[in-house]
C-alpha cells in the first residue's frame, strides 16, 4: 500500500506589521513529521486541513498568502482563537 507522505505549512501572521498572514515553513516527509514536533515543542496549533495545505504549499516561504486563501485562513484562524479561549478559561 502506497501511503501519501505528510505534508506541512506553517503560518506566521502578526496583524500590527503583516497586512497578511505568511508561509514560514514548509516540507514533507521527515522534514514535515519536523515541523509538527517543533509546533508541538512550543505549544503551537496545529489544524489538519489537506486540501488548504496543498493550496498553500505553493505559496513560497516568507511570501504572503494570495487574497484567494483569505477566507480559508481565517476560518483556521478562527478555530484557533476559539480554542485559546477555550483553554485559557479552563
Amino acid at each position: 500500500m502506497n501511503k501519501k507522505m505528510k505534508k506541512v505549512v506553517a503560518l506566521s501572521y502578526d496583524a500590527t506589521i503583516q497586512s497578511a498572514p505568511k508561509v514560514v515553513a514548509k516540507g514533507k516527509g521527515m522534514v514535515a513529521a519536523n515541523i509538527i514536533e517543533k509546533a508541538k515543542e512550543h505549544q503551537l496549533p496545529i489544524q489538519e486541513d489537506a486540501s488548504l495545505v496543498e493550496l498553500l504549499s505553493q505559496v513560497q516561504i516568507n511570501e504572503t498568502i494570495p487574497e484567494q486563501l483569505y477566507e480559508a485562513v481565517a476560518e483556521v484562524f478562527a478555530f484557533i482563537y476559539n480554542v485559546d479561549r477555550q483553554h485559557s478559561k479552563s
